[in-house]
C-alpha cells in the first residue's frame, strides 16, 4: 500500500508553512539540549500561550474550568500540560506523550583528572549509542553544578561561537591497524570515552607543587570563572552533547540535521499542538517525560506516579476528584505516545522491510506495536483504536504512514507506551522518521514534521464513541 510523498500535496501556501514550523523547530533543539532546557523553554512557551502553573491554580483557591489552561514542573526536568475540555475528566484525557531526555555523555561525579599532560573528564554514556561516533567530534557541555549553600550554576560551554570546544580524540589512521580489527561495539570503549578539557600547565615556582600542573590551572579558570570547586562536581549534572545549532539539510533544505531530534522532535510539535488547541471537548494534555533512553526509571521517568498525582491534582481543582474517578479518568483517556521512529536508508536497505517500514516526507508514522524478538516488551495497539485514528487523521487530510522499526529480528526498541497502557488506556507509538537515529547527528524531513503537528492537532480535538 502506498503512500502519496508529502511534499507533492503543498502548494506554495503550505510550503511556506512548513518551512516556518520547521525554522521554530531548528530554533527549539538549537536551545533545548537537555532535559532542563527544554523544560525553561516549554515553560515560556506555555506562559505565553495563557497557561498559568499548578501551583498558582492552587494558591488562588479557583475551580478550574472548561477552558482553562494549566502547566506542572517537576524537579525541572519533566512538564506537563492541561486544557481543561468541555467533557468531565473521568471520560478521559487526549493525551501527547514525548520525552525530553536524548542520548548523550554524562560526566562522572569525580571526573577531573590529569595523564598525559593533557586535563581530562570522564564521562558514563547515557543511553544507546555507536560510542565510535563520539570521537574526534566538537562537543559542548551543558546542565548544572549545586553547591552545598543550595546554589546553582549553570553551564553552557562550547554553543556560542567565541566559546572554545570540547572533544573525545580517536586514534590515527596511521597507527590503527590493531583498532580496525575490533567490532564496531569496541573499537571505542566506554571507558575511553574522556573528554580533553585542557592542556596549558599552571605555572609554578614552587618544587612541591609540580604535580598535575594542567589540572590545577583548569581548576582555577573554573573557580575563577564559575566559582566552581573541583568537589562541587559530586553534586553535578552535566552532559556533553554535540557542539553547535541545528541546521538545514540538503541542497534544497528539505530536511534538519540536528542533535536530540529523538525525541524533541514529537515534544515540540506535541507541544505546539497543545498550545493551539481550542476548546477540545476532552481534556487536551501534553506530557513531556524525561529518562526514556534509559527505561523510563526515576522520579522524572514515566514509571514514576508523577504524572498520576498530577493528574489528581487537576482533577480536584476541577471539582471532580474521587479515587474511582481518578480511575476512569486514566483508563478511558486516549493516548499517542509521541516518539520517533526509523525512516529507511538506501545506504543500507537489507536493515528493512520496504513494505512495512517509514519513508522520509511521507508524513506522521503510526507504529502499532514496537519491541523486538517477538513484540517483546511492546504495547501492541488495539486494531479498534487504530481504526478511529484512521478517521481522524484522514478527516484532516493529514499525511500519515504505518511502519515498523526494521526487520523482524534486526534488532528493535521501546516508548514510554506500554506503561500509560497499564492504566487500561488505549494507546499507539505515533511521531516522525528519522535517519541516524541515536547518532550525535539525527536527520528529519521537515514535510514530517509538519504533518506531526497537523496529526497530533487533529488528535486533540477527537471525539471517541
Amino acid at each position: 500500500m502506498e503512500r502519496k510523498n508529502a511534499w507533492e500535496t503543498y502548494d506554495k501556501s503550505q510550503e511556506k508553512k512548513v518551512m516556518k514550523l520547521a525554522e521554530q523547530y531548528r530554533q527549539f533543539i538549537s536551545a533545548g539540549k537537555t532535559e532542563r532546557e527544554c523544560v525553561r523553554l516549554t515553560e515560556k512557551m506555555a506562559r505565553e500561550a495563557g497557561y498559568i502553573s499548578l501551583e498558582e491554580a492552587l494558591t488562588s483557591g479557583d475551580t478550574l474550568k472548561p477552558g482553562d489552561k494549566v502547566y506542572a514542573i517537576h524537579k525541572k526536568k519533566l512538564a506537563v500540560l492541561f486544557q481543561i475540555g468541555t467533557e468531565p475528566l473521568e471520560k478521559g484525557m487526549n493525551i501527547l506523550g514525548a520525552h525530553i531526555d536524548s542520548p548523550r555523555l554524562d560526566l562522572k561525579q569525580n571526573p577531573l583528572y590529569e595523564d598525559g599532560e593533557m586535563a581530562l573528564l570522564d564521562t558514563h554514556y547515557y543511553g544507546g549509542i555507536k560510542k565510535y561516533q563520539w570521537a574526534a567530534i566538537p562537543l559542548a557541555l551543558h546542565g548544572v553544578v549545586a553547591r552545598k549553600d543550595g546554589t546553582v550554576v549553570e553551564l553552557a560551554i562550547g554553543e556560542d561561537p567565541s566559546d572554545p570546544v570540547l572533544g573525545i580524540s580517536d586514534l590515527l589512521i596511521h597507527l590503527s591497524g590493531e583498532q580496525l580489527q575490533k567490532k564496531a561495539a569496541v573499537v571505542v570503549e566506554g571507558e575511553n570515552l574522556n573528554i580533553i578539557v585542557g592542556s596549558k600547565p599552571l605555572k609554578s615556582k614552587k618544587d612541591k607543587e609540580k604535580k598535575e600542573l594542567i589540572l590545577k590551572a583548569l581548576l582555577e579558570i573554573l573557580k575563577e570563572k564559575y566559582e566552581i570547586e573541583e568537589e562541587d562536581f559530586l553534586s553535578a549534572e552535566l552532559e556533553a552533547v554535540p557542539a553547535g545549532p541545528a541546521r538545514d539539510f540538503g541542497i534544497d533544505r528539505s530536511m534538519i540535521m540536528g542533535y536530540g531530534q529523538d525525541d524533541r522532535i514529537c515534544a515540540f510539535t506535541s507541544l505546539t499542538a497543545q498550545l493551539q488547541a481550542e476548546n477540545p471537548k476532552y481534556t487536551a494534555v501534553c506530557l513531556l517525560t524525561d529518562k526514556e533512553e534509559i527505561g523510563s526509571m526515576g522520579a522524572t521517568g514515566m514509571q514514576s506516579r508523577y504524572f498520576e498525582n498530577v493528574v489528581a491534582e487537576v482533577m480536584n481543582l476541577t471539582g471532580q476528584y474521587s479515587e474511582l474517578a481518578l480511575r476512569r479518568c486514566l483508563q478511558n483517556s486516549h493516548m499517542l505516545s509521541s516518539d520517533v521512529s526509523a525512516a529507511f536508508d538506501p545506504n543500507y536497505a537489507n536493515a528493512f522491510e520496504k513494505k512495512n517500514i517509514a519513508y522520509l516526507g511521507h508524513g506522521m508514522v503510526f507504529n502499532k506495536y514496537t519491541g523486538s524478538r517477538g513484540k517483546s516488551g511492546s504495547n501492541d495497539a488495539c486494531a479498534e483504536y487504530i481504526g478511529a485514528l484512521r478517521k481522524v487523521m484522514d478527516d484532516a487530510s493529514v499525511n500519515w504512514q504505518t511502519a515498523e522499526l526494521g526487520k523482524v529480528d534486526q534488532g528493535g526498541g521501546g516508548t514510554i507506551a506500554y506503561i500509560t497502557a497499564n492504566y487500561g488506556m488505549d494507546v499507539i507509538d505515533s511521531g516522525v522518521a528519522l535517519l541516524n537515529m541515536h547518532s550525535p547527528w539525527e536527520v528529519s524531513s521537515k514535510a514530517d514534521i509538519y504533518e506531526a503537528y497537523r496529526g497530533y492537532k487533529a488528535f486533540q480535538k477527537a471525539e471517541w464513541n
